[in-house]
């Protein structure tokens, strides 16, 4: 395989990167325009945060949520149902040479900002960043 499929750091490509982005971009669209027949989605805004391509660009895993993270598991199953339409409308809009297997999953960053602010907006947190010089006073230092 070709260095342009692979950084040495285990990072993703430029290209592995455009490619995910213009997937994303797809799905988002055919989502807002309603394509998808299914009362499941008709019901929900699914919301499609980012797109990992696999180096060969052979695997798409999309990662979305349901506004207010409602119904997760229905809507995961939903777009599993049309995965195969879904599939062939992908490559075609992106026009791929090969048609990306696709895979969703919840995204659970939105789940880890939330856990971040909370943390930051603990009292431990808010003390340690008001005193610094604390540290000294309980012994840290000496």
């Amino acid at each position: 395989m070709s260095r342009a499929h692979h950084s040495h750091s285990g990072a993703p490509s430029q290209r592995m990167l455009r490619v995910g982005e213009l997937v994303r971009h797809a799905l988002a669209q055919m989502l807002s325009r309603g394509e998808i027949s299914d009362p499941v989605l008709e019901h929900h805004v699914v919301t499609v945060s980012r797109v990992k391509m696999s180096p060969d660009l052979k695997l798409a895993t999309i990662y979305v949520m349901p506004l207010g993270g409602q119904d997760e598991p229905e809507v995961l199953a939903a777009l599993d149902r049309h995965k195969r339409f879904l599939r062939g409308e992908i490559a075609h809009e992106v026009n791929l040479k090969f048609a990306p297997e696709i895979r969703f999953r919840i995204d659970d960053t939105f789940d880890n900002v939330s856990k971040i602010d909370a943390l930051l907006g603990s009292e431990h947190v808010k003390r340690d960043l008001a005193g610094g010089d604390n540290a000294e006073e309980d012994g840290v230092k000496e």
